[in-house]
């Protein structure tokens, strides 16, 4: 697997493990920017690559009335304002072919919804940029469908695209993860990010939003790394209780660091046994090489 860059970080191909992490969605510029900020100052401290995300537009919301955020031009504008003042690369989402070139203009990574993945204007629009793409496996999806979806952005000669495990739909209101999606993913030869707290969601089982359960992060994430997983996606308020957007499964950002240091630990553990795995001295033991049939 080749690593996708995006600007100065990395992901996949034996780079560090890679994080995503922000609010749902811009709830006001100052907002962003002090979670941002917040996220920066921790992510130095922890020494692990991190990638402000935050959505201007949050298109699929299960309610009429809910949130949604401050649309596209004044969202980018405060995107842009993120990433100028904390120097973190941005990543946001778009709904429509159209926002494809501008948001191109302002963020570093463009994310593809779930809900959208195989939404074939909108993948060659956002290849079409040249930026690299992050493409969520729709919750209906097997992970095998994956290749079509990305071969819808390579078709257009971009090869930075990411994929991002978010769950599968399991009978009504709920999600389960299949770890062994991850590996059937990467195979495809492109990183795989794993979204902790979208995966977390309980879909419309509040009355009219989406709940969730964030008290299972940890774990979850955990499991997600300790598979192979090259970055973790996880939304990120100081307190979710107030959210506008994906309260019930977003993470408290006073526990993001001990999360961070948690889970690079574990990489760390997952990489030195794939390499111990692969090395003549366990051959000779019967162990099977990396790489085998799981």
């Amino acid at each position: 697997m080749n690593p996708v860059h995006i600007g100065p970080l990395a992901a996949g191909g034996g780079s560090p493990l890679l994080f995503i992490a922000g609010p749902c969605v811009i709830e006001s510029p100052q907002h962003a920017l002090d979670t941002a900020a917040a996220i920066r100052d921790i992510a130095r401290r922890c020494a692990v690559p991190v990638i402000f995300k935050a959505s201007y537009d949050k298109a699929n919301r299960t309610s009429r009335s809910s949130f949604r955020g401050p649309g596209l031009d004044a969202g980018l504008k405060a995107l842009a304002e993120v990433r100028a003042r904390t120097g973190l690369p941005v990543l946001t989402d778009i709904h429509h072919p159209s926002d494809a070139a501008a948001a191109a203009a302002v963020v570093d990574v463009l994310q593809i919804p779930a809900f959208l993945c195989r939404q074939t204007d909108l993948l060659v629009a956002a290849a079409r940029t040249g930026k690299p793409v992050n493409v969520k496996k729709g919750q209906f999806l097997a992970p095998s469908d994956m290749r079509h979806v990305i071969a819808k952005v390579t078709a257009e000669g971009n090869q930075s695209v990411l994929v991002t495990e978010r769950g599968t739909s399991f009978g009504y209101h709920d999600l389960v993860v299949d770890m062994r999606a991850l590996p059937i993913m990467q195979a495809f030869g492109y990183p795989v990010i794993f979204d902790v707290t979208h995966s977390l969601q309980l879909p419309g089982a509040g009355d009219g939003v989406t709940t969730g359960l964030a008290e299972y992060i940890e774990p979850l994430a955990s499991a997600a790394v300790a598979a192979g997983a090259d970055g973790v996606f996880m939304e990120v308020h100081e307190e979710p209780s107030r959210a506008q957007s994906d309260a019930a499964n977003a993470l408290r950002l006073d526990k993001l660091e001990p999360l961070f240091l948690k889970l690079t630990r574990i990489a760390a553990a997952a990489r030195d046994a794939s390499t111990s795995s692969a090395s003549p001295r366990a051959e000779s033991r019967g162990v099977p090489a990396a790489g085998g049939r799981v």
